[in-house]
């Protein structure tokens, strides 16, 4: 019999303390995951334009109907970088996971707990904003135009959620083989695809959560060693080149479409190709963002955005539809969709978006703790747990990406994703 070895209390780190692990990061990478998280904001505010007019509310999207929208989509799709920048952080979480006698649950259990306790509060909103929607009598073809755009962003849930769940095992195969695992993970992929667009089964891409995304998280790896690093900016230059040349013929044949967007959800080949050019095109401009992180006004931008910058990205939408709602009640006048001065506000729109996704976040700041380290003599729930807790929580977000958000996955969510968060916390006495 083993008795188990009173915690320490945690002291609040000091400023040196501070300090020292910012000499020790990599802040590009803070630096770019926040960046990734205000774009997706940003093109989520310009894509939503409300017009108010003689036939009654309109919904349109005037960023899409730019004529140099397309070719944007393959500088401003930045979900690829951002998987590539969650391999990096993947890769170091998991080698300090190991270092301090951990192992691959430990790191799947801290991960999701991670991940998932920010989306608590919102399945919970979700589901009683779309029961009372429901129950007041909304239009259903309104209340589901307006679910799907609430949920969209939660796929992100169940893509990452695998990703992260695959680490132990991607890590040891990049250790082993880190060549032929990328290129295995690409034909994968690729042949995903070529069984979706024969058989027409979209149903089949899905299987690209796995091969596209997890191609992305290996580049990551390879940065955290210091691949990029030791390439020269010429070899970069042209491997980024070269990609995206062979991205043209590839989405101009008809296979896949040469909108970024329409690419993501499944995700598709192309999204992994751009995962390659991302990856050489922010080691070349490493070292300028270097300096940048240096000076106290990009790191406390950083640190005010990025420490909540999974639960503004969960909140954003649903923040964003309720603020035009709220203007649509008070009957405040709305510019035109797509004009000048239309345009004009989509800065203000982002800062009052942001503004209010911090807020939110500063009011569920609980929701949002990392999962404490393992006391001496315990151990994280055995694997059955652990799989009951991936389904539990990573369950709901496939569910909305699948099948669209609407009141009965909201409210399943609501249950479900709790009840995984909690598994994920409980611990055991380590066996004697």
């Amino acid at each position: 019999m083993s008795m188990q070895q009173p915690r320490l209390p945690e002291q609040a780190p000091s400023a040196a303390d501070v300090r020292g692990i910012i000499a020790k990061r990599d802040l590009v990478v803070d630096l770019i995951r926040t960046a990734c998280v205000v774009l997706v904001v940003f093109v989520h505010v310009t894509m939503v334009g409300v017009g108010v007019g003689a036939d009654g509310i309109t919904v349109t999207s005037p960023l899409q109907e730019l004529d140099w929208y397309v070719a944007a989509t393959w500088i401003g799709q930045v979900m690829p970088l951002f998987f590539v920048v969650g391999g990096f952080a993947s890769a170091v979480g998991w080698r300090s996971t190991v270092a301090r006698g951990g192992g691959a649950r430990d790191y799947v259990a801290t991960r999701l707990v991670r991940l998932f306790r920010p989306a608590v509060p919102l399945f919970a909103v979700l589901a009683v904003g779309l029961g009372a929607a429901t129950a007041l009598g909304t239009p259903p073809d309104l209340l589901a135009e307006v679910a799907f755009g609430i949920g969209s962003p939660l796929w992100f849930l169940a893509a990452y959620g695998i990703t992260q769940c695959c680490v132990p095992v991607m890590v040891r195969l990049h250790e082993r083989a880190p060549w032929s695992t990328l290129a295995v993970l690409l034909v994968v992929a690729a042949g995903v695809d070529g069984v979706r667009l024969a058989t027409g089964a979209a149903e089949v891409g899905l299987l690209n959560l796995g091969p596209v995304w997890l191609f992305a998280q290996q580049l990551g790896f390879l940065w955290a060693d210091g691949w990029f690093a030791r390439r020269s900016r010429i070899l970069l230059v042209t491997v980024a080149v070269a990609v995206y040349a062979a991205m043209v013929p590839l989405t101009s044949v008809g296979l896949w479409a040469p909108d970024m967007l329409q690419d993501l959800n499944p995700p598709m080949l192309p999204l992994a190709l751009l995962a390659i050019a991302q990856a050489c095109l922010v080691q070349l401009v490493h070292a300028p963002l270097t300096r940048l992180m240096r000076t106290r006004a990009a790191q406390a931008t950083v640190f005010l955005l990025g420490r909540d910058g999974m639960t503004i990205y969960l909140w954003h939408l649903p923040l964003f539809i309720a603020l035009n709602g709220i203007a649509l009640l008070l009957g405040l006048g709305f510019p035109t969709p797509g004009g000048t001065t239309w345009w004009a506000t989509r800065p203000i729109a982002l800062v009052v978006v942001l503004a209010a996704a911090l807020a939110v976040a500063r009011a569920l700041r609980s929701f949002d703790r990392p999962l404490p380290r393992l006391a001496p003599g315990t151990d994280r729930p055995a694997w059955p747990v652990l799989a009951l807790a991936v389904v539990c929580t990573i369950g709901p977000a496939f569910a909305v990406m699948q099948l669209h958000l609407s009141f009965p996955v909201a409210a399943v969510g609501a249950v479900l994703v709790p009840v995984g968060v909690h598994l994920l916390t409980r611990t055991h006495p380590t066996p004697v």
